[in-house]
């Protein structure tokens, strides 16, 4: 495993067949750290991509790296709260769900109790177990630490795991169903993303970063 900054792995190990590297991130040293080792997988993705978060919201580069690898023919599904303990952080989460299933990018909801995994697999080689939620929180304040695999034995029990937990525990979110959407529950979706915004920019950090599908380019 080779990350463009070195400097945040505290550990690796390397076996005949596997390899990992422990990362972690803090507001001093290891700012991006955790979220540059995701997007250089993400990038570099040919196949598949899943991610199963307990919160997901993702800034302008992740999306855009998610975009971009999905154009390429990448087969992406991800995995999130259906019943949330945080529920405003779900409905912000739902105002970019038209953007990625738009661009032929899967979203399940996982039904059955609470999920607070936080796992990615990546072409059935690459996987990172650890803290860190697809998210403000995890990726600008917070202490989070991630071991990141090569290893195919690895990743594919992972990758069986979620395949398992979507076909048994969750439901699939279609653009139909979000057609029916009431107006309450996309007014309450915006304000609550923006309010995320509102916070990021509070404590010291571009809201640019969090910007909505409606405000991109791309």
């Amino acid at each position: 495993l080779a990350y463009s900054s070195p400097v945040a792995v505290q550990a690796t190990v390397t076996t005949a067949n596997a390899h990992a590297a422990f990362l972690i991130r803090d507001n001093i040293r290891f700012r991006n750290h955790i979220a540059q080792a995701y997007l250089e997988a993400i990038e570099s993705a040919q196949e598949t991509i899943f991610l199963a978060n307990a919160y997901f919201l993702p800034g302008v580069r992740f999306r855009r790296a998610l975009i971009d690898a999905s154009r390429r023919g990448v087969r992406i599904a991800i995995l999130l709260q259906g019943q949330s303990d945080h529920p405003w952080v779900h409905w912000a989460t739902q105002k970019l769900y038209r953007h990625f299933l738009a661009r032929g990018i899967r979203i399940f909801e996982y039904q059955k109790g609470f999920l607070h995994a936080k796992v990615a697999a990546i072409d059935g080689i690459w996987s990172t177990v650890g803290s860190s939620n697809i998210e403000p929180l995890s990726f600008l304040i917070s202490k989070e630490a991630n071991v990141f695999i090569l290893d195919r034995p690895f990743t594919g029990t992972l990758i069986q795991s979620l395949e398992q937990a979507i076909e048994e525990s969750s439901v699939e979110i279609v653009p139909e169903s979000l057609l029916h959407q009431s107006w309450l529950a996309r007014i309450r979706s915006w304000i609550c993303y923006n309010a995320v915004r509102w916070i990021i920019g509070l404590v010291g950090y571009d809201p640019s970063a969090w910007r909505s599908e409606d405000e991109e380019s791309s």
